[in-house]
């Protein structure tokens, strides 16, 4: 998944400058969509990359565009910055969310290629993978047009029948906490194996040393969420955006795929 990784130095800022924040726990400031952070440096850098989390600003820490900063800034408007070319800029910016949803839905449409499990599935993610990469390469016009709600749709499809495939290695009955509201929940050492918590909000559970092994998580919100000790082998569909909202450990472990956060240390 190469190109669904950040690569920030082929990146004209998108992400500091197309999208809008306000003053919260994640941004010490308030900034409208289309207006440059004020950390962001003539060269596109941050100027607090290091220190964001002191510098009031977890937020930027949690963020991922799936490679859809530099899909937009070298493929999409062939290397040319907004700054260099002003007259770009608000289509740039606009373009730019539109492809992070698109990279987004291959990066599950990938990891759900690498299951096993759903083999009887990947003739057909293949083929929307086909579709989904060619509609990150059409032009600027018409990737605004995009209906990205549509194929998100087909995909969720796929997704969900993948799901049923994975956790069913899990034997007897799992849980189905499918967009359940679990904010605050104590699941400290739960057996949560190959339960589907799809959208479930997790907002500050505890799930220290709890067991996730072949859990659906895709879309779970775990901002806050206390994974300390908790066992992520096999999870499906976890992003690196959700881990770094989450807490954890040393002891916390993860699927292939997903690096521990540094902030966690």
């Amino acid at each position: 998944m190469t190109t669904l990784r950040a690569d920030c130095s082929n990146c004209f800022g998108l992400c500091c400058v197309a999208l809008p924040f306000a003053a919260s726990a994640d941004f010490a400031v308030t900034k409208d969509a289309g207006t440059p952070c004020a950390n962001l440096r003539t060269d596109f850098t941050c100027g607090i990359h290091d220190r964001l989390r002191d510098s009031g600003f977890p937020g930027c820490t949690v963020y991922d565009c799936f490679g859809a900063g530099q899909h937009v800034s070298q493929i999409t408007f062939g290397g040319t910055s907004w700054r260099d070319a002003p007259a770009t800029a608000r289509q740039m910016f606009d373009v730019f969310p539109v492809v992070r949803q698109l990279h987004e839905l291959l990066w599950y449409v990938e990891e759900a290629l690498t299951l096993s499990a759903a083999r009887e599935v990947h003739p057909e993610l293949r083929r929307q993978r086909d579709v989904v990469t060619g509609l990150t390469r059409l032009a600027p016009d018409a990737l605004e047009k995009t209906d990205v709600a549509a194929h998100r749709q087909e995909v969720n499809v796929l997704l969900l029948r993948v799901s049923e495939l994975v956790r069913a290695q899990v034997k007897g009955r799992r849980k189905d906490r499918r967009g359940a509201d679990l904010m605050g929940a104590r699941l400290r050492n739960a057996d949560l194996r190959g339960a589907g918590l799809r959208g479930a909000y997790l907002i500050a559970a505890d799930l220290m040393g709890a067991d996730l092994r072949l859990a659906d998580l895709i879309g779970a919100d775990l901002r806050d969420a206390d994974l300390s000790g908790a066992d992520l082998t096999g999870c499906i569909f976890l992003t690196q955006p959700q881990l770094g909202a989450a807490r954890g450990d040393a002891a916390t472990r993860l699927p292939d795929g997903l690096a521990r956060p540094a902030h966690w240390a």
